[in-house]
C-alpha cells in the first residue's frame, strides 16, 4: 500500500497499475519499459496538465465530435491505466473501442476485452486478419472492418510511431497522447496531447461534454486554430526550462 502522503504517490500508483496489468495478462513486459520512459518526460512536465496540452485536448474534442466514424484504439497499457475512462469516452462520443497490440495474442486480446467490459465498456472490437491498413508490416496492421479500417478519426492514447504514421498515410486523422514531444508518434499525428494518459483522458471527457453544445462551425474553428507543431515546440521548451 502506497501512502497518499508519499510525494511520488500518483506516479507510483500509476506504475502499480501497469504492474497489475502484467500480472493479469493485459499488458506486456515491454509496456512497463514504455511506461518508465514516459514517466521521465512527465517529471519534466511537472506531472501536471499544462496549457499547451489543454489546447490540444480542446482541438481533439472538437475533432472527435465532428468525426463521422471515430474509433478508440486500445493497447495493453491504455487498458491497464484508464479502462473506466475509455469505456465512458466510448459511450459519450459514441465510438467503438478497438483492441490493437504489438505482440499478437488472441489470449491477451480476450483478456483486454474482458477487462474493458468489467469496467463498463460495451462496444469492443478485435482485429480481423482479413482486413489490414497499408504501409505497415507488423501485426498491428490488422484491423476490424467496422472499426479502424473505415474510421475517419482514430484516437490512439498510447501508440507506436510507425502505426501512427501508417494511419495518416491511409487518410485518417490521428489524435495521440504521448509524453515525448520528439517521438515519431507526436510528430506525425494530426493532434498530439503531450500529457499523461491518466490526466488527459478524464479532461478530454470533461471537455467533450462541454463542447457537445457547440455548433459545427465553432468546433471547426477550434481545429483550424490548432497547430500541432507549435504545441509540440511549446511542450519541449517547457521541458527544457525544467532541466536542472
Amino acid at each position: 500500500m502506497i501512502p497518499k502522503s508519499h510525494p511520488r504517490y500518483e506516479s507510483l500508483r500509476t506504475r502499480e497499475l501497469v504492474v497489475y496489468g502484467i500480472k493479469k495478462g493485459i499488458t506486456s513486459m515491454h509496456g512497463l519499459i514504455a511506461y518508465g520512459r514516459g514517466e521521465a518526460f512527465d517529471y519534466l512536465l511537472g506531472e501536471k496538465t499544462n496549457k499547451f496540452a489543454k489546447k490540444s485536448i480542446e482541438a481533439a474534442s472538437a475533432m472527435l465530435l465532428l468525426a463521422k466514424h471515430p474509433v478508440i484504439s486500445v493497447n495493453g497499457n491504455a487498458a491497464a491505466l484508464v479502462p473506466k475512462e475509455l469505456a465512458e469516452l466510448s459511450k459519450l462520443l459514441p465510438a467503438p473501442l478497438e483492441i490493437n497490440i504489438f505482440h499478437p495474442s488472441k489470449k491477451r486480446e480476450t483478456k483486454i476485452k474482458n477487462h474493458l467490459k468489467k469496467h463498463g465498456a460495451k462496444d469492443i472490437l478485435l482485429p480481423d486478419k482479413r482486413h489490414k491498413i497499408k504501409f505497415l508490416e507488423s501485426s498491428r496492421k490488422y484491423v476490424n472492418p467496422e472499426g479502424i479500417f473505415r474510421a475517419d478519426v482514430v484516437f490512439v492514447p498510447l501508440e507506436d510511431g510507425d502505426r501512427a504514421e501508417a494511419l495518416i498515410k491511409n487518410g485518417k486523422k490521428v489524435i495521440a497522447i504521448d509524453l515525448n514531444p520528439l517521438s515519431r508518434t507526436s510528430q506525425k499525428s494530426t493532434i498530439t496531447i503531450v500529457d499523461n494518459i491518466i490526466r488527459a483522458v478524464p479532461l478530454l471527457i470533461k471537455t467533450i461534454k462541454k463542447f457537445k453544445k457547440h455548433d459545427g462551425n465553432k468546433l471547426k474553428s477550434m481545429i483550424i486554430n490548432d497547430n500541432n507543431k507549435s504545441n509540440l515546440k511549446k511542450s519541449l521548451d517547457y521541458m527544457l526550462k525544467n532541466l536542472p
